[in-house]
């Protein structure tokens, strides 16, 4: 089966500097992977990769099969929703009508439908005809997610789709990732939250310098060795009520007396 988003030796440059060095990753239908890395690891630039928005040097981007330089605007959308990091609306529009935004090639009242839905299935349908300018950054952020979950698209990319959220929300966002995954779209998502990362996702695929490092499930892809040397980080993994949790420590383990 084709794989709905395939990147092979993918390479990018961004203000001159290299974002993405030869990197590979897959996602297939069903899976949730979570993209994980330090700060300018390339996260981003691989998901805009992914979504047409920058273009690779080296390498290259597949939806659904298709180069994605060979897609329209139209099929790009087609095959992928995307949830930028950036959570700034230009309009003061009802929450509904940016939530059916994501269905733009419905008629008008089937794309209102999809967006209600879309409110309702990340618990802000009360929020539909307020105006996003008055919302909270939290209340806005599930607007977008909306806005995201509306399309049919195969693939979803979302972008630190949790960042700023207080912890309840977080994991609504992340149940709610989790249940499409199961439903069977390929969606890729960034996130910082190792932990959580651990707990929700199919694989993990770590980030380094733009290079995938390690591609695995949670706790083969982060292990002590790959967070010490991509994070920085003394760490290992203990068993909680939950799921895994990380103890850790900033730098390398002291020396023993």
């Amino acid at each position: 089966m084709t794989p709905p988003l395939l990147m092979r030796d993918g390479s990018a440059r961004l203000g001159g500097r290299a974002v993405l060095a030869g990197a590979d990753l897959q996602v297939d239908a069903g899976q949730l992977v979570a993209l994980v890395g330090p700060n300018g690891a390339g996260k981003s630039s691989l998901i805009r990769a992914f979504a047409g928005l920058l273009p690779l040097t080296g390498g290259v981007a597949r939806l659904g099969g298709d180069d994605v330089t060979t897609l329209s605007p139209r099929e790009r959308a087609a095959r992928a929703a995307y949830l930028p990091q950036e959570r700034r609306i230009a309009w003061n529009l009802p929450a509904i009508e940016v939530a059916a935004l994501g269905a733009p090639f419905l008629a008008a009242d089937e794309a209102l439908e999809r967006g209600r839905r879309a409110l309702a299935e990340v618990e802000a349908d009360h929020l539909a005809d307020r105006g996003v300018a008055e919302m909270s950054g939290g209340e806005r952020a599930r607007v977008l997610l909306a806005r995201a979950l509306a399309t049919d698209a195969a693939a979803l990319l979302v972008d630190e789709p949790i960042a700023g959220l207080d912890p309840e929300a977080q994991l609504m966002v992340l149940e709610r990732l989790r249940a499409r995954a199961d439903a069977g779209q390929a969606v890729l998502a960034s996130l910082h939250d190792l932990p959580l990362a651990a707990r929700f996702a199919d694989r993990v695929a770590v980030l380094d310098h733009g290079a995938v490092a390690a591609d695995a499930t949670p706790l083969e892809a982060l292990t002590p060795e790959t967070l010490r040397r991509v994070f920085g980080l003394t760490a290992r993994w203990v068993d909680g009520p939950d799921g895994p949790l990380l103890s850790a420590a900033r730098g390398a383990a002291p020396a023993h007396s």
